[in-house]
């Protein structure tokens, strides 16, 4: 009987060019409701769910009365981008290379709703993917273990049967807390070193690197 292993993915900065898009609108967001965040510490915010962005860059003892707003207002700028998300390079042939050796593809992400429904289009391998742990489907994002270990459930797999690549220290933080192999990209921009520092096992240029070195990599190694 062949062994159920799952390959979770990360979306945004993993498998979807959007860090960029997301900073400008958190930016603008931040701006309209007068708080002057540097888009640096944004950048290194993103990869958290909206809540827990907020508190990351503002403080958790702020006056909360304009979340809402302020988590709005970057939804409603970002969804302007909906219909052009760019998938990054080799995305589609690295999911089909991992389904078609046995893997199963589950997206593990912040996004939910509209948003997830446009990265999949971007994306464009539904073919090959199992399904979605979104926002809409946990208590609490990244880097709490609750969407990876969601996306387990899904594929019905234990933590040791199953890798997840993600762009972020939020992304392998998460991993590592419910012990699940973390595998990182640099594709959001994150540098290698607080990566590595954050528990990624390997780290690779993009998804297209990472599918020119899959026979050498962690995906290999549980085959």
């Amino acid at each position: 009987m062949t062994t159920k292993r799952a390959a979770i993915f990360d979306v945004d900065g993993t498998l979807v060019d959007t860090n960029h898009l997301h900073i400008v609108s958190w930016w603008e967001a931040f701006r309209q409701a007068g708080h002057h965040i540097p888009s640096r510490d944004i950048h290194r915010a993103l990869g958290l769910a909206g809540g827990d962005l907020l508190d990351h860059l503002l403080g958790e003892d702020r006056d909360h009365d304009g979340d809402d707003q302020l988590v709005a207002a970057h939804h409603t700028l970002y969804a302007a981008y909906f219909e052009r998300l760019p998938a990054l390079e080799g995305v589609g042939d690295l999911l089909r290379g991992l389904a078609g050796r046995g893997w199963q593809i589950v997206l593990a992400t912040s996004a939910g709703g509209a948003e997830l429904s446009a990265l999949r289009r971007a994306i464009d391998a539904d073919d090959v993917i199992l399904g979605a742990a979104s926002a809409d489907d946990v208590s609490a994002g990244k880097p709490a273990p609750d969407p990876v270990r969601e996306a387990r459930k899904l594929a019905d797999v234990p933590s040791g049967q199953a890798v997840f690549v993600g762009d972020t220290v939020w992304d392998m933080k998460a991993a590592t807390s419910d012990g699940v192999t973390p595998v990182a990209v640099l594709s959001g921009g994150v540098p290698r070193a607080e990566l590595e520092e954050a528990g990624a096992r390997a780290v690779y240029r993009d998804a297209a690197d990472l599918l020119k070195h899959l026979d050498s990599s962690v995906f290999a190694e549980r085959e």
